[in-house]
């Protein structure tokens, strides 16, 4: 019969003449079963009441009848007449089967193939007939058979259809790389609802999934990669960010000069320049991290760094480079690396370093696509890595500078005794402290910080220490010493206000913080005045600590002329004083604090230990911000080494002064021409408070390190030096002792004010 749809041909007479296949499956007769026989009882034993439509199956089939002129008789001829949409149905399959890109592969109830489409021959480039009748997941090599197998029966037993799964299939013939599928299982049934298979379609997403996971490694790459600025810290996050999502193993050797912070050598490298083994990630290297070495010039690695060219390089055994770094050979083959990238690090036609990608044992080789990945990555990689190395510059120049800022060594004192704990911020920054002798015995202990970091906050750092230096010889209380360096502070923030708004300085607003103790070892007292930081603490001899009441100023250069309230406590000798800029309070000084108890047997160790204890206790808990502590223990000044005598209110003052100093200087075995000097200068001051001053007069000689004689009165009058000329009657005293002495100065204190002079002696 000429077409499929012609079930059977009837002769005039009504029977069968010709009966088709398609007759066969539709009415179950046999072609020698119904030839001959009346079409009309053929139809009344298949349908009964309806001899046009029969029902097989569930499915029903609508027949026409044509009259067909067959020489000198007619033929009918009886067709199959489908339902339109079983005609799309079956345009639809023939379309799937002959023209889709898409692999189909209908299975039985045991996963068998039993028919593919024309794209899975030429998808997979395997004959047809080593699919059909084996298994699905076993007719493929499959990274993971097992675990498809047990998919597609799933979706066998549950009827839920399992959609794009992505399958990793095994080596393709003659090549290493490995192809990715989007495979989809869906249930076959009938319209009874019996399981006849599944529908496995596979599509081929490898060039596609490869592109994607190239861009998820550069995304990576871009987000992680240069959050530290430190070369060596840079490298690390470039070999986490591409190992394993890009390569199996990652080398980043960078240059030993741009290590360090220097500018990179000029291309191409020189053979003897070496190089860092600066990170590594993967299973073996060849030489530990933080090794220095030159390359072997025979090699891509080299090569690399003579034209900044990357190079995608096949690792084969016979390969010439090998045998110019035996190591490096040694290495390559224990790992089973068989395919090798090596990128520059370079910037401007600088070289910077280099970066060797491997892929070893089963994974997929690298690809010309993956040769364009590395060079991307390693310009981020290299952009990061010269900031770093130009921060790195700076920060050395600014920890230099801050270095050079802070006390060399503190001047030694016999009533305090202190040490101190700098920890530097991976930023560097402003800290400082001071320990600043003062006539009459006394100490100021001073802990600051400049807001901000690198050069700038280290030269405001030495701007404000040389104020607070040069202020604290004029010999001012606490609190007006606080405010003159505030006033120096406001002028330094003006100034950095009225730079140009393209400098950076410009945007960042100068604060600091400031803490200034003084200690008085005669009357055992301490004043403190504060801008900022956080109250000191007191570990007195009994154990007990206390938190000093300092009331809190403003920050330097922060809110204009407001007050910077001073207190002043007791201090018994023997007490160690703690002040500690933010990093460090919360962790020492803090009520709460975790490190304060070290602090209650800060009387039994010497104080170097004690910072040590603290370093020790800190470990990795500090991170980053710059921490500075300074510990001070007091000691009162022997009763041996001062006088304190009140003197009467008129002239009889001078002579009761002159007497009290020439037993007291001949009790210390002064020299005579000492002795002589402090007699006239104690002469001098007094008769100068008598005349100008207010009762009570009080007359002090202190020995420590150097001689010195105070007169103290309830008057605030200021003195000054008058040069008197030579018809003068008056005006001398002063000057005279300006001229013996090596300084003299006046202390303005609540109860008036006092008048100094200080005079060398190799005796104290």
């Amino acid at each position: 019969m000429a077409s499929d749809d012609v079930l059977m041909r009837v002769d005039a007479g009504g029977r069968v003449t010709e009966w088709s296949r398609g007759a066969q499956e539709r009415f179950g007769w046999s072609a020698d079963e119904a030839v001959g026989r009346s079409v009309a009882s053929l139809m009344r034993e298949a349908a009964g009441d309806e001899p046009w439509r029969r029902t097989r199956g569930g499915h029903a089939h609508h027949m026409s009848v044509t009259p067909l002129l067959r020489g000198p008789s007619v033929i009918w001829e009886v067709r199959a007449e489908a339902d339109a949409a079983s005609a799309q149905d079956r345009a639809l399959l023939r379309a799937m089967f002959t023209q889709s890109p898409v692999g189909l592969h209908v299975l039985d109830d045991q996963l068998r193939i039993i028919r593919v489409n024309t794209a899975t021959c030429a998808m997979r480039d395997v004959p047809l007939d080593h699919l059909l009748g084996r298994v699905f997941t076993r007719a493929y090599r499959l990274a993971d058979p097992e675990a498809e197998e047990a998919a597609a029966r799933t979706v066998l037993d549950s009827g839920q259809p399992a959609v794009n799964r992505l399958v990793r299939g095994g080596p393709r013939t003659g090549s290493r790389h490995r192809g990715i599928y989007s495979v989809s299982y869906v249930r076959l049934e009938n319209e009874s609802g019996d399981v006849l298979g599944l529908v496995a379609s596979a599509l081929d997403v490898t060039e596609r999934e490869r592109a994607l996971q190239r861009l998820r490694v550069l995304d990576e790459v871009r987000s992680q990669v240069g959050e530290r600025l430190d070369v060596i810290a840079v490298s690390e996050e470039l070999v986490h960010a591409v190992v394993p999502a890009f390569a199996g193993i990652a080398v980043v050797e960078v240059i030993e000069d741009v290590v360090r912070g220097e500018a990179p050598p000029l291309v191409p490298v020189d053979r003897d320049v070496p190089l860092r083994r600066a990170a590594f990630r993967g299973q073996m290297s060849a030489y530990p991290v933080g090794d220095v070495r030159h390359l072997p010039y025979a090699t891509p690695f080299a090569r690399v760094l003579t034209d900044l060219r990357p190079r995608l390089v096949p690792v084969e055994e016979d390969s010439l480079w090998l045998t110019a770094d035996p190591a490096r050979a040694a290495a390559i083959s224990r790992s089973g690396a068989h395919s090798l990238i090596v990128a520059p690090l370079a910037l401007r036609g600088e070289a910077l370093g280099l970066v060797s990608f491997y892929r070893h044992q089963d994974e997929d080789p690298f690809t010309d696509d993956d040769l364009t990945l590395a060079t991307d990555v390693c310009a981020h990689t290299a952009l990061c890595i010269d900031n770093a190395r130009r921060y790195a510059r700076e920060r050395t120049i600014a920890a230099t500078l801050q270095r050079r800022l802070l006390p060399q060594r503190t001047q030694a004192s016999a009533t305090v005794d202190t040490s101190h704990l700098h920890l530097p911020g991976t930023e560097g920054g402003g800290a400082w402290f001071d320990v600043i002798p003062l006539p009459g015995a006394r100490t100021a202990l001073i802990v600051g910080a400049v807001a901000g970091r690198g050069i700038a906050a280290a030269a405001t750092m030495g701007q404000l220490r040389t104020v607070i230096s040069s202020l604290a010889a004029l010999d001012l209380e606490p609190d007006d010493l606080m405010a003159r360096l505030n006033d120096t502070a406001t002028r330094l923030a003006a100034e950095r206000a009225a730079l140009p708004s393209g400098d950076p300085l410009h945007r960042e607003p100068l604060t600091a913080e400031c803490l200034i103790a003084v200690y008085d070892p005669i009357d055992l007292t301490c004043t403190l005045v504060r801008a900022g930081l956080t109250e000191p603490l007191a570990a007195l001899t009994d154990g007990h600590t206390a938190t000093l009441p300092v009331p809190a100023g403003p920050l330097l250069a922060g809110t204009g002329n407001a007050p910077f309230p001073a207190v002043t406590v007791d201090l018994p000798t023997g007490s160690t004083l703690a002040i500690s800029t933010p990093a460090l309070a919360q962790k020492v000084l803090a009520p709460s604090a975790p490190l304060r108890p070290l602090l209650d047997e800060a009387a039994q160790r010497p104080l170097t230990d004690l910072c040590d204890t603290i370093a020790y206790a800190l470990n990795d808990d500090h991170h980053g911000g710059e921490a500075l502590l300074l510990l001070a223990r007091t000691r009162a000044l022997p009763a041996e080494q001062f006088l304190t005598c009140p003197l009467p209110d008129g002239p009889e003052a001078a002579p009761v002064a002159r007497a009290a100093v020439r037993r007291q200087l001949r009790a210390w075995d002064t020299d005579q021409e000492t002795a002589f000097t402090l007699e006239l200068v104690a002469s001098e001051l007094v008769g100068n408070a008598v005349r100008y001053g207010t009762p009570p007069l009080r007359l002090r000689l202190i020995r420590d390190g150097a001689l010195t004689c105070e007169v103290s009165d309830a008057s605030t009058s200021a003195p000054h030096i008058r040069h008197a000329r030579t018809v003068d009657e008056t005006g001398r005293g002063l000057f005279i002792i300006a001229t013996l002495t090596d300084g003299w100065g006046t202390r303005y204190h609540a109860d008036g004010k006092t008048i100094w002079a200080q005079h060398p002696t190799d005796t104290a």
